[in-house]
């Protein structure tokens, strides 16, 4: 097992696509600190772990409060051991329209999402530059890479790919490795509101897609258990589109034109 008695770290834990990066690095040796500011959440997915035979501890913190990643880091150590992987995946996106959002809106956004990355960051390093090792995992998105709307959130997390290259570049030395991950649409439990709202909603999304599907929690756990792995050893710095091919190109755009162009297939 890759991960066999490695401490990980895993923040917003405690649904999608953080509880299914938690559970995988269980299920590979690790031992998983389930974070999440919804203690109900983080309790759930380390009862799974743990009544699956592996090692979870649950961790109630709010990753934006400096105080509280202190704790949390401090609980880690004390309890598992020294962090050998941390994965950022906390976010929330609540603001949407540089018009419509409030700065409150807007403070929080960037807070859960990049000040997090900050702060976790800032807590886990010391330890690993003494042991000389480490690997943190930054769960970023396509948002980051273009336009696609929720303005704050697309802004910080565009901050966490560069903030992941600062840390590869400088920490590397210290035997550090930092990487981000740019998923496309995932069907994960926070699409639920919208599904019930619009049914077909996953349907429409997929005609962006060239490989014809979403993406779903495995997925993106694939790319951090590699990226997070000894098989990446010699990646740093790097950013992972996980999208289906959605950054390749508009989709619908080039079908319309290769139908232009007679080539009816490929428009079917």
């Amino acid at each position: 097992m890759r991960f066999e008695g490695e401490v990980v770290v895993v923040t917003g834990a405690g649904s999608g696509i953080g509880r299914v990066i938690a559970q995988r690095f269980a299920g590979e040796g690790a031992k998983v600190a389930v974070v999440d500011w919804l203690p109900d959440r983080a309790d759930a997915v380390a009862a799974e772990i743990s009544a699956a035979g592996a090692t979870a501890l649950s961790v109630h913190a709010d990753v934006s409060s400096r105080q509280q990643v202190d704790a949390m880091v401090a609980r880690v150590a004390s309890e598992l051991g020294p962090i050998d992987v941390l994965v950022n995946n906390a976010a929330i996106a609540d603001g949407d329209d540089v018009l419509q959002m409030d700065e409150a809106t807007w403070d929080r956004d960037l807070a859960v999402v990049l000040k997090s990355v900050f702060l976790c960051c800032k807590g886990v390093l010391p330890s690993m530059i003494e042991r000389g090792s480490g690997a943190i995992v930054n769960i970023s998105s396509v948002n980051a890479l273009t336009a696609l709307g929720n303005e704050a959130y697309s802004a910080a997390k565009a901050g966490m790919i560069n903030l992941t290259q600062g840390i590869a570049v400088r920490y590397g030395a210290h035997g550090i490795r930092c990487n981000a991950i740019a998923p496309g649409t995932v069907r994960t439990p926070i699409w639920q509101a919208r599904i019930d709202r619009d049914p077909a909603v996953f349907q429409r999304l997929v005609k962006w897609y060239p490989l014809g599907r979403v993406g779903e929690p495995d997925d993106i756990a694939n790319a951090t258990m590699f990226l997070a792995s000894d098989q990446a050893s010699w990646i740093t710095g790097a950013v992972l589109p996980v999208d289906g091919g959605l950054l390749a190109g508009n989709y619908r755009m080039t079908r319309e034109l290769l139908a232009e162009a007679g080539n009816e297939k490929l428009d079917s």
